[in-house]
């Protein structure tokens, strides 16, 4: 028994003659019906797509050559790996004919190169468009049912991206082949066709920095804000990594969050003041943090419905400490955790509920001063003392 796999392309018009050829003399043909019906010659055909179905057809049947259509190309976000694997495991012959992606044919129809974009599959798995488009370059994605460009889009438009430039292609290769450019915004109140894929251009970035953005950069209000100094310490404390999933309790203006977001994947953003959660939007745009979430609520009530954390700072409890810490470690065992705590008695119940569950807690306390220029010379104004309190299951 020889197998070929084929990557059918865009249509019918898209077959490579290599493919063509393998298609020609094959007894059987295999693959989804729509692909089936663009082929026409002597062979019998079954309508498969699932891998393991399509071996068992294979070896009931045991034809002499056989073809497995696969829908764009082998190589970009196929099928093919999997069945590779199982049919070279049963100890079948098979061979790989490449055809063309629907990236290729939709950069060609742009008229653009896509050397540079990001490469993104939101088919079947799980995608954050907003992490994506915040990389620099424009994305591709390849979509499917729920995470069609309708929702990537709405998801796009929440982050504050509704303006953002975003092209999407339908049917290649039919008559009701369709492209146009739109914002996120409107297209997230439209429908598309099942077979279509989208480019989003690249979101506006902040320039990249350490943290510790000066205080007179955020937009302040009346929110509190954590100051510069304590929020560069705190942020090293939960030693932040570029894929993690981040919780900000007590946002305040949102200083901490954004500079979360802008070294992480995600970050949640709890304040239950409108107010204060107002500002935060704001120096959400002005920092391009796209990836911060802003939630309305008090916790701990606010945190059951959100990702599990990687890294969780705690800047204001309402009197709620125990319960949100009780809660942060309930749904993420393992988080790195930081409190922020301006009085003895939050330290105090910091400490307390670390170690009520079994938590190592380090107690770092940061007292700065800033120069103020009086007449010609410079003195030092004490700010307030803070703890940071931080800690995790070892």
């Amino acid at each position: 028994m020889n197998v070929t796999l084929i990557g059918a392309g865009c249509g019918a018009g898209t077959l490579t003659r290599d493919a063509a050829e393998a298609v020609e003399s094959a007894d059987l043909v295999i693959g989804a019906g729509r692909l089936l019906k663009e082929q026409d010659g002597a062979f019998e055909t079954v309508e498969r797509v699932r891998p393991g179905e399509i071996l068992e057809i294979l070896q009931r049947k045991k034809p002499e050559n056989a073809c497995v259509l696969l829908s764009g190309d082998t190589g970009f976000y196929s099928g093919t790996a999997k069945l590779l694997g199982l049919l070279q495991e049963n100890g079948i012959g098979v061979r790989v004919i490449p055809g063309i992606s629907s990236l290729q044919a939709f950069a060609a129809k742009l008229g653009r190169a896509w050397q540079n974009w990001r490469l993104c599959s939101a088919h079947g798995v799980s995608c954050d468009p907003v992490y994506e488009v915040m990389q620099g370059k424009p994305v591709f994605f390849l979509t499917s049912g729920k995470e069609g460009p309708a929702a990537l889009c709405a998801a796009l438009t929440e982050a504050g991206l509704g303006g953002l430039s975003v092209t999407v292609g339908e049917r290649f290769g039919d008559p009701e082949e369709r492209l146009e450019t739109g914002t996120a915004q409107a297209f997230s109140k439209r429908s598309f066709d099942v077979l279509n894929v989208m480019l989003a251009e690249a979101a506006p970035v902040y320039p990249a920095r350490v943290h510790g953005i000066p205080d007179d950069e955020f937009l302040r209000d009346e929110a509190p804000m954590t100051k510069q100094e304590v929020r560069a310490a705190a942020l090293s404390k939960l030693a932040l990594a570029p894929d993690d999933v981040c919780w900000d309790i007590g946002a305040g203006t949102g200083s901490v969050s954004v500079e979360m977001a802008l070294q992480t994947r995600s970050v949640w953003a709890v304040e239950m003041k409108p107010a204060a959660l107002e500002t935060a939007r704001r120096n959400r745009e002005k920092f391009c943090a796209w990836n911060l979430h802003l939630i309305e609520g008090t916790a701990p009530a606010a945190l059951e419905t959100l990702p599990v954390p990687d890294a969780v700072f705690v800047g204001g409890s309402a009197g709620h400490l125990k319960e949100i810490l009780e809660k942060v470690l309930e749904k993420a065992p393992s988080a790195r955790i930081c409190v922020a705590a301006v009085s003895a008695e939050t330290l105090g119940r910091a400490l307390d509920a670390l170690s009520a569950h079994g938590c190592a807690a380090e107690v770092t306390q940061i007292s700065a001063a800033r120069s103020r220029a009086v007449g010609g010379l410079h003195m030092m104004t004490a700010q307030n003392p803070v703890w940071l309190i931080t800690g995790g299951r070892k």
